[in-house]
């Protein structure tokens, strides 16, 4: 994967509304838990059997009136530079600007896919008026509503059209790579635990040309470290760095089996750092995470566990991962980091002898079966584990569509207290069977 497809234009043509029939949800303005508006800035769609990220960039203009024009120029360079799709996107209703105008020449420079998107055109006369912006010069121009979804489709086919998915990296060796936020201290983690006898691996098929693959085998441990923290082109300092650093983070994670998420001790889990949880789990990666400057923090034993306690609380449901307090500076705790990592890699790749594993659950599901639903029984017969690369179960039994959530949860719950999934997350498929 690693194929982003960046929304980019002016503010206000509908760039959020598109985003969100693309991942396929309602985008939850306010988060429950903190009350975060606009968390969702990206998030995974698929179409045509190809999967792929979008990012609504128009989450991360700050909207002043004087920085934006120089913001959303920043993004469109940002996008050229790491988007696979670029989605440019106007709106006849308020016809052609001098902004749209420099976006475009932009994009006609760049060696880029670019799609434009004319949005809002939901009746005949906008249908006349849209063809104003043939004038931009962009080949593939389509004209939807992004509200009501028309021309969605083959707006979706040119996408997929232009989406090459890449091969995984073949090799047994657990790849791991480090995100978080910018400045929390990836680069560091990177050098302490590489030292400066970098064995970089630059060449393996299928890797991006702009992400470093590390090769670490030293203390009888090996595993690929993905870094794409330290790279930077040299010619351009982005201001736009939340952005820019999601970009690469979200091309990470598609690489790599278990993600290290990083944050600082003092700050806790921020908005972002919850879209990269979320993301990771949507992708089926182990996770760890990671609790950086710990040794600014105050040094009582209860602390650590009120804070763990604490972040659990945020995470959850899925909140079974490794949690370590480290400091990078002093290097605390960092090789058990790693073990974690490696134990996680373990538990992702478990697979488990089918007649024990019906032992154990038919065992608990007669314990506890599935509750009746308005007088109709699900009886589970036999489970199985799934042949993916992540760990998933088949439950065959006479009435899927009777099994709710919350039973759902308890079958989880039965196989992470049975079998050691922590810092997995797992899927669970129920199937007719007669």
């Amino acid at each position: 994967m690693g194929n982003i497809v960046a929304i980019v234009g002016r503010p206000n043509v509908g760039k959020s509304t598109l985003f969100n029939r693309l991942i396929g949800q309602r985008q939850a303005i306010i988060d429950d838990e903190s009350g975060v508006t606009r968390d969702r800035q990206y998030g995974s769609s698929e179409w045509n059997g190809k999967k792929f990220t979008v990012i609504d960039t128009g989450g991360f203009v700050k909207s002043s009136d004087d920085i934006f024009e120089k913001a959303i120029k920043s993004q469109v360079e940002i996008a050229i530079a790491e988007a696979a799709v670029i989605v440019f996107m106007v709106d006849v209703s308020t016809g052609l600007t001098d902004l749209d105008d420099d976006v475009a020449d932009m994009l006609r420079k760049a060696e880029k896919d670019v799609i434009l998107v004319v949005n809002k055109v939901d009746n005949n006369q906008r249908l006349l008026e849209a063809n104003e912006f043939w004038s931009l010069g962009i080949e593939e121009t389509f004209f939807i509503s992004s509200l009501t979804g028309s021309g969605t489709g083959e707006f979706l086919d040119a996408v997929t059209d232009r989406i090459v998915e890449a091969e995984p990296l073949d090799t047994k060796i657990p790849k791991f790579a480090i995100i978080g936020q910018p400045n929390v201290g990836k680069s560091s983690l990177v050098n302490v635990l590489l030292g400066e006898d970098r064995n970089i691996v630059t060449n393996i098929a299928g890797t991006t040309r702009d992400s470093i693959h590390s090769h670490y085998k030293k203390f009888d441990k090996e595993f690929l470290l993905i870094d794409t923290a330290g790279i930077r082109r040299k010619t351009k300092v982005y201001e736009d760095l939340e952005f820019y650093s999601v970009m690469r983070a979200i091309k990470a994670m598609d690489e790599a089996d278990v993600i290290l998420l990083m944050i600082e001790a003092s700050t806790g889990l921020e908005a972002q750092d919850m879209s990269l949880f979320r993301l990771a789990i949507k992708r089926n990666k182990g996770i760890v995470l990671l609790v950086n400057k710990w040794d600014l923090e105050e040094k009582e034993s209860n602390t650590m566990k009120e804070k763990e306690k604490e972040l659990k609380h945020r995470l959850a449901p899925f909140n079974d991962i490794p949690i370590l307090f480290i400091s990078v500076l002093e290097k605390q705790r960092v090789f058990k980091a790693v073990e974690a990592a490696l134990k996680v890699f373990e538990n992702r790749n478990k697979k488990l002898k089918t007649s024990e594993l019906n032992n154990t659950m038919l065992a608990a599901i007669e314990k506890f079966p599935p509750p009746n639903h308005k007088g109709h029984f699900a009886k589970i017969k036999y489970v199985t584990q799934l042949p993916t690369y992540y760990p998933a179960f088949a439950f065959f039994c006479n009435n899927p569509k009777y099994i709710k959530e919350n039973y759902k949860h308890y079958l989880e719950n039965q196989l992470r207290k049975n079998y050691d999934f922590t810092g997995v997350p797992i899927s669970l498929f129920f199937r007719k069977k007669s």
